[in-house]
């Protein structure tokens, strides 16, 4: 009971530290979390084109790099003790080999794959909602005002074609009208001189975001143009979600992101790789292999061997902020972000979200993390050292009882054979008294 007492007070300053450990890292991310709204902040101001000069621009760029390094510094520089906490190596790392792969993340519980790496086979490329009309957008159509609606996740956008418009006009109006609106939908323009987009064309509508989940509606005056019918919506088949293996296990696809599902024995567990080629290797071919290293965090939270839990503590660097979404300015992540064009500030919105949403993510991760596993593990173990306590204190009072009983007894009994030796002694001089 010992032993295990001073286990259990171990295991509990264990807990104590690890929740200090995680108290510093969420208020690094913090610090971030502002940095990231005062950057939105900047880059709706920049989208604001018709006031905006070319000074005005540069300030907010000027204002953005410096939020960049500071979101850069904070991450390479929190730590706890010698443990660095942001800046990645407190996560699983993985650098894939292979065209369109890429390493998104992983959990705690993936393992690392050694110098050859794990296969990745991909069986279906990712596809999006896609959709084609039977019917040319010809000159005839837009000096006939056609409605085109098009409506994504709640929201809308009603077209209507304005008369004497050439079509390649019409259809940057359709483009820019359905990017006002903020549906995921985007036009797919034809290549070409100006001459050939001014031939009567045939629209197709395509989902930014790939995967079985997205999908959206048409509709069109001219049967054809969009939907079937006219003047009646029509739902959009949706896209298929990537399909293969990591490592030779089963793996779940969402859009072009591929995820070890696990199970007993798995390697793979939790690690996730993007695929971004638009078809599938051969069939028998990998697409290519991935090298990963676990590091994740581990704390021995318990008074026994093995009791431990780990966290994964994921980069907070502006190049691993805002990553995977698609935008005309080819921006890959936050730290690609530039704000001199009102084009590229409107694409850069999205990129920030993106990076707000990747933090909060990672807030919420820790935040579960540090109350559902330390904390509760610590009030635990808090109740375990007071019944433990109790335990030894009980049995160090029954044997205090037990040895007083025996000193008593040993008492009594030689008090006892002291007062018959005393009597006995006196008994001689009795019989002397009696004689003089």
């Amino acid at each position: 009971l010992r032993a295990q007492t001073a286990g259990v007070k171990q295991a509990i300053d264990n807990s104590e530290m690890a929740i200090s450990l995680m108290q510093t890292g969420e208020a690094a991310l913090d610090e971030v979390s502002l940095s990231l709204v005062r950057a939105r902040q900047l880059a709706i101001h920049a989208a604001n084109e018709a006031v905006n000069d070319e000074m005005m621009l540069e300030a907010d760029q000027q204002e953005f790099d410096q939020i960049v390094a500071s979101i850069n510094r904070i991450s390479k520089n929190t730590q706890y003790g010698q443990k660095f906490l942001l800046d990645g190596s407190g996560a699983g790392n993985g650098v894939t080999t292979g065209k369109h792969l890429s390493f998104v993340n992983a959990g705690v519980t993936g393992r690392s794959s050694g110098v050859y790496g794990y296969d990745i086979n991909i069986k279906q490329a990712a596809t999006r909602s896609t959709h084609t009309g039977t019917a040319a957008l010809t000159q005839q159509i837009i000096d006939a005002e056609e409605q085109i609606t098009v409506t994504e996740s709640g929201r809308s956008v009603n077209f209507r074609t304005i008369a004497g418009t050439n079509i390649e006009q019409t259809m940057n109006q359709l483009s820019n009208a359905m990017k006002e609106a903020g549906v995921n939908v985007e036009l797919v323009t034809p290549k070409g001189d100006s001459a050939s987009r001014n031939a009567p064309q045939t629209l197709t509508l395509r989902h930014t975001k790939y995967g079985t989940d997205p999908f959206f509606q048409v509709s069109s005056n001219t049967a054809g143009l969009l939907s079937k019918v006219a003047n009646v919506s029509e739902k959009v088949k949706n896209g298929l979600d990537v399909a293969g293996q990591i490592a030779k296990e089963g793996a779940l696809g969402k859009g072009q992101v591929l995820t070890g599902r696990g199970g007993f024995g798995s390697k793979a567990e939790g690690i996730a790789i993007r695929y971004t080629g638009e078809n599938a290797p051969p069939a028998g071919q990998r697409a290519g292999s991935l090298t990963f290293t676990q590091n994740s965090l581990s704390f021995h939270i318990g008074s026994n061997s093995n009791q431990t839990t780990s966290v994964s503590f994921k980069s907070s660097k502006a190049q691993n902020l805002g990553s995977g979404v698609d935008n005309d300015s080819g921006f890959r992540s936050f730290a690609d972000v530039n704000l001199m064009t009102a084009p590229g500030a409107r694409d850069s919105l999205d990129i920030i979200d993106k990076a707000i949403n990747d933090v909060a993510a990672n807030r919420g991760y820790m935040g579960a993390f540090q109350k559902n596993t330390l904390e509760s593990n610590l009030n635990y173990l808090r109740n375990a050292f007071e019944q433990v306590t109790s335990s030894e204190s009980v049995i160090r009072d029954a044997d205090m009882a037990e040895e007083m009983a025996k000193f008593t007894r040993h008492n009594i009994m030689m008090d006892t054979s002291t007062a018959m030796l005393a009597q006995a002694n006196q008994t001689p001089t009795s019989i002397l008294k009696l004689l003089q």
